[in-house]
Formats: structure tokens, sequence, C-alpha cells
């Protein structure tokens, strides 16, 4: 059975859905540019009923430490997901001022873009095997992108890691099935509109996932 994240969740209903349904993750974005952005003040409130055993993963996107530390001082993460061009070396380096697990987000387009996951597999605790964002994309993820699962397809991980990039209920068995995933995210996938997660969507997709 396959792990489901939930990410981009903005709204306590939704964070209930997502554990309702069984998933093992829940994300908060700490983006401004993303529609699914929240302060640490909300994700705090959403994060507070969130059960001891489901991760709580914060997506940051090239963040400063003064970013990381202002959040982390009012949210109990569980997990930092970087989802920008960090280098493997301020992936270390998160990891030394936080002290939490890392999730490194890897976009994907071509196999040449597949090798940096060797390098990352080298520092990150996880990764998150995702699309790679349009060049004239204003979010590196989130996009409801998905690229050649091929790819993957006999690809030695250093790691643990997560399938991400375009998932939803009808593709994601198919997705699983294809690349082996153990894990999988999803944002626009389960939405009725950008922030808006919605429960029977949640519901399909982490059935057909656990289904696969």
């Amino acid at each position: 059975m396959s792990a489901v994240k939930i990410c981009g969740l903005t709204r306590p209903q939704d964070v209930a859905s997502a554990l309702v349904a069984g998933a093992r993750f829940v994300g908060f974005v700490f983006f401004p540019k993303s529609p699914r952005n929240v302060s640490a003040e909300q994700a705090a409130a959403l994060a507070r009923d969130v059960p001891p055993g489901i991760m709580r993963v914060g997506l940051f996107v090239d963040p400063t430490d003064a970013a990381l530390t202002e959040v982390l001082a009012k949210v109990p993460l569980d997990m930092i997901q970087l989802h920008g061009a960090e280098t493997p070396a301020r992936v270390t380096e998160v990891k030394a001022l936080t002290g939490l697990p890392v999730m490194k987000a890897v976009g994907i387009a071509t196999a040449e873009d597949a090798e940096a996951l060797w390098d990352y597999g080298l520092v990150a605790d996880m990764l998150l095997v995702d699309a790679k964002a349009p060049k004239d994309a204003v979010l590196p993820g989130g996009n409801g992108v998905a690229f050649d699962w091929r790819l993957l397809v006999g690809r030695r991980f250093l790691k643990p890691w997560m399938l991400a990039g375009g998932l939803d209920p009808a593709n994601v068995a198919q997705a699983i099935k294809l690349t082996g995933a153990s894990a999988v995210d999803v944002s626009t996938g389960v939405e009725s509109a950008p922030g808006l997660k919605d429960a029977a969507l949640i519901a399909d997709f982490i059935k057909a996932a656990s289904d696969a």
C-alpha cells in the first residue's frame, strides 16, 4: 500500500478529510506566490489536531534561515520539504539548522534531469520526484503537470522517495504500478479550486493509491 501525502492544505476541514481518508503525510505551503500559501499562525492551527504518527510537512522554496526559524518557532513540523533550487549543500545546511529530516523535490522532464536524484539522495532524507515546472510557471510545483513516469522504471534510489506531479484519482494507480512508488503526493488533483481541497476527491485518491 502506497503512503499518501495531501499537500497544500489551507482549511481545517481539508486536514480532517485527509486524516479520515488515511493520509500519512499532510503538507503546508509557506510560499507567498502559491494560492495554497498559509501563514505560520494558520499552519500552527491546522497542525495542532494532527495525531502522532502523521507527518506534518512544511513546504519551502529557497527559504532563508530566518524564514525557517520563524515558522518552526510557531509550527510543530515533522519534516521540511525543499521545493526550490536548493543545492545539496543547502539541504545539508537546512538539516543542521532545523534538526528535522529534509525531503528534497527534484523536477523531472528528461533522463538528464533524473540524474540529479543521485546527488540529492546522498544528503536528503527523502526525495520527492516531481514534474519539472514549465518555463513560464510561477510555481515550482503544484502545477498539475505530469512527467513521463517511464523515466523512473528500473532506477535505483539511495533514499525513500515519493512520486508527485499531475497525479489524480484517475491516474494514481497506473503511476504506482509503473514506477513502483511506495508513496505519492497530490495537491491540485484533489482540489475543487486552487487551495480548496475536495473531500470526495481526497477519499477517491487515497482509495485508488491503496488499491494499487
